[in-house]
């Protein structure tokens, strides 16, 4: 009987790990590697979950440093390496030019209405990189496991630096203009209590309504319960009530008018699941600019 094979370490968290070796930080090995410093760490990181050993140890003042089981594994993966560039169909690969695969994780929505539309300058930016971007379920709270890069919404860890938050969002209703059309025009929020509220148990209501005064007001409990932030945005777009939305997520239907926003009040966006991407972050950080109407929100991170 041919022996169980093993389950090895895949190839590109070995690679990261010879980087941060030969470069002394993950930083450096990331500018080696085409990627960003967290997704380097989240690979030696998963590589020592993987092999259940720690291989770096890491100390604030000092930097990062071989452990005594890192030392010799560094040398069994060189070794590794080493025999694999020596396959001639390997040396043929070597000289094409090289293409880095990165994976991204994200909830439907933020993907669908932010990521996806930023795909062809991330591309002509990064031709490098092989993107692959893969979706999360909102409502739990375990990511991606396989992923290097995970966009989450909530609020931000301590060890989150600031440079990997994404966006700081806002909550307001929206609704079309057909809707607001077909009934009396709205004068003040408590109006907004007279058209069908759009219900979703990843995002209440309850926080606008205080926001704007009415804290006797409870949640709608009359329709649809919409597990989708983007299932939410097209009820509204049919007209079928007004969606409590993120205005990062409905930033097109806003500027083409398939949108609107009856009243200037927003809120921070405190609850919902996403997730972040150095390469992606000067691109991402622009929708939520300008819109924060209410104060700091919690951030994308």
């Amino acid at each position: 009987m041919p022996p169980r094979p093993i389950r090895l370490p895949s190839l590109d968290a070995l690679l990261a790990f010879d980087a941060v070796a030969r470069a002394g930080s993950f930083e450096a090995a990331a500018a080696e590697l085409a990627l960003s410093a967290s997704a380097v760490a989240k690979r030696v990181a998963g590589l020592e979950e993987r092999l259940d050993q720690p291989l770096l140890q890491r100390q604030p003042a000092k930097g990062l440093s071989l452990t005594s089981a890192g030392h010799e594994y560094l040398l069994q993966v060189r070794q590794a390496l080493a025999l694999l560039q020596a396959m001639p169909l390997h040396q043929r690969a070597g000289r094409l030019p090289h293409r880095e695969r990165l994976r991204v994780s994200s909830t439907p929505t933020f993907a669908r209405q932010l990521i996806v539309p930023a795909l062809p300058g991330f591309t002509a930016a990064h031709p490098q990189v092989e993107l692959e971007l893969t979706l999360s379920v909102p409502l739990l709270a375990e990511g991606d496991a396989g992923a290097d890069v995970e966009i989450r919404h909530g609020a931000v860890p301590d060890d989150i630096a600031a440079d990997q938050v994404l966006l700081c969002d806002q909550l307001t209703p929206l609704a079309s203009p057909a809707l607001l059309a077909s009934h009396p025009p709205l004068r003040e929020p408590a109006d907004l209590l007279t058209l069908p509220l759009l219900r979703t148990p990843l995002q209440p209501w309850s926080p606008w309504l205080r926001a704007a005064g009415l804290a006797e007001a409870t949640e709608p409990d009359d329709g649809p319960r919409l597990v989708d932030l983007g299932l939410v945005l097209a009820a509204a777009l049919a007209g079928q009530g007004v969606a409590l939305a993120r205005l990062s997520l409905a930033r097109h239907e806003l500027a083409e008018g398939r949108l609107v926003q009856p009243f200037a009040l927003t809120v921070p966006a405190e609850r919902l699941d996403e997730a972040a991407l150095g390469q992606f972050m000067p691109g991402q950080a622009q929708p939520g600019q300008g819109h924060a109407l209410a104060g700091q929100g919690r951030g994308e991170h």
